[in-house]
């Protein structure tokens, strides 16, 4: 037995205004599943995740409840939180709703709830290094070049050998990411991920090589390449 539970936190608590539709983006279908189920089923089939705790905004908690979590028998959500006015927010209002139940050294995988094609080997990895060091990060190098720009004008090209696209999970033991998260909210700092916050602090975080379809679905073309990724990866499960 490992001496750690794994923990999943999933915000989905954005408001998909990209996505033009008439419902919040995590609850469109993707091959017939709601985007954030598809999401949560990777964590609920996953023998190495322990419990999962969902932020969702307040006012979709009983549709959620009904329509994600009991239509599809998830057993594993603990607890839905209400999100908070940004992610950072929404993300510490999950660590807090899991202060009482988990130790410090509990790795906590915060993981984007319209980022569906996550698979078990980033899981298993994340965990591991999350175990290890400061905090672990799912990431892919960059394929474009990437330009800094200030008023419309390029004034810098980053080399691009050293240049990593973010994705999710994150993951880190909790007392590192509660800790950095508090004291953010404490100077009023807003990070762009969960990561910068322990770099903030000073803490070291590894990445992770990920997979480039491991893509957060935002915008209507995000989503008919989702569809197509699930296609392709269903058929390599069966090979």
């Amino acid at each position: 037995m490992t001496p750690f539970k794994s923990i999943a936190l999933i915000p989905a608590a954005g408001m998909g205004k990209r996505m033009g539709a008439s419902i919040n983006k995590q609850y469109l279908q993707m091959n017939g599943m709601p985007i954030v189920a598809r999401t949560i089923s990777v964590f609920e089939q996953s023998p190495l995740i322990d419990a999962i705790y969902l932020v969702i905004p307040v006012e979709e908690i009983p549709y959620c409840q009904k329509h994600v979590v009991e239509a599809y028998g998830f057993k594993k959500i603990v607890a839905i939180i209400p999100g908070g006015k940004e992610r950072q927010n929404s993300v510490m209002n999950g660590l807090n709703a899991m202060r009482e139940h988990v130790s410090d050294d509990d790795v906590i995988l915060i993981h984007d709830g319209v980022r569906p094609l996550i698979t078990e080997h980033l899981l298993r990895d994340s965990i591991a290094m999350a175990a290890l060091y400061d905090g672990a990060l799912v990431a892919v190098p960059v394929k474009d070049t990437i330009k800094t720009v200030r008023d419309g004008v390029v004034c810098d090209t980053p080399p691009r050998e050293s240049l990593w696209q973010a994705q999710t999970p994150q993951s880190f033991r909790f007392g590192n990411i509660f800790t950095a998260h508090r004291a953010a909210e404490t100077d009023g700092f807003f990070g762009t991920d969960d990561a910068s916050l322990i770099e903030r602090s000073g803490g070291e975080v590894h990445i992770i090589r990920g997979d480039y379809r491991n893509i957060k679905i935002t915008t209507p073309e995000d989503l008919i390449l989702a569809e197509a990724f699930l296609s392709v990866m269903k058929r390599e499960d069966t090979r």
